[in-house]
């Protein structure tokens, strides 16, 4: 079974091409989706017991968490230590579940693949791009977004060229959604071809 890794820097169109390949009939994990159900579910009581008052009925409440972490390391690698061990848990679910099923490919759509090292974790990857300026469009359409924040995230995120050269697939999302639903389905081609 491939392993296919999905990343992209903010705005480059990620969440949609994981669609796309789920269109295709590739099964999709979502490390983020994971994340949120966690914190809807089992990791609540640990989230709490670490940072007392961040759950509400029964959920974390990342308006509550989000000013206890961002921008503390100490207090972020505590997060991370509850956290990326039950979503590593629910990756190894899927994937057995996958294998089960008898799929040949599934996508991983992990934030920060190249920059956390889990591309390691990948046979292959498949970088999402588009141009600057459609980058910068799409991600001032959110709700509660600043050109300040934007920067900010960019700046953390390893450079669009540098994920470009580390991909084994490329798909530029600034064309539209035909141009991208083709460059899935030829990326699928190639890999049933191996």
């Amino acid at each position: 079974m491939i392993r296919l890794g999905l990343t992209g820097s903010i705005g480059m169109g990620k969440s949609t091409t994981a669609r796309l390949f789920a269109e295709q009939g590739v099964p999709v994990y979502d490390a983020d989706a994971a994340v949120h159900a966690l914190y809807a579910g089992r990791a609540a009581p640990l989230v709490e017991q670490a940072f007392p008052g961040t759950v509400i009925d029964g959920k974390v409440d990342r308006a509550l968490l989000g000013p206890l972490v961002f921008g503390k390391p100490p207090a972020m690698a505590q997060l991370e230590a509850i956290i990326h061990p039950l979503v590593k848990e629910e990756e190894a679910v899927f994937l057995e579940t996958a294998r089960r099923q008898g799929h040949r490919i599934v996508v991983l759509d992990i934030p920060l693949l190249f920059e956390s090292g889990e591309s390691q974790r990948t046979d292959m990857n498949v970088v999402v791009t588009a141009s600057p300026d459609i980058q910068q469009e799409r991600v001032m359409e959110r709700p509660g977004m600043t050109l300040e924040k934007f920067v900010a995230i960019r700046t953390k995120q390893m450079p669009d060229a540098e994920k470009r050269r580390r991909a084994h697939f490329v798909i530029d999302t600034g064309h539209g959604l035909e141009p991208a639903k083709r460059s899935v389905a030829a990326i699928l081609k190639a890999l049933a071809a191996r």
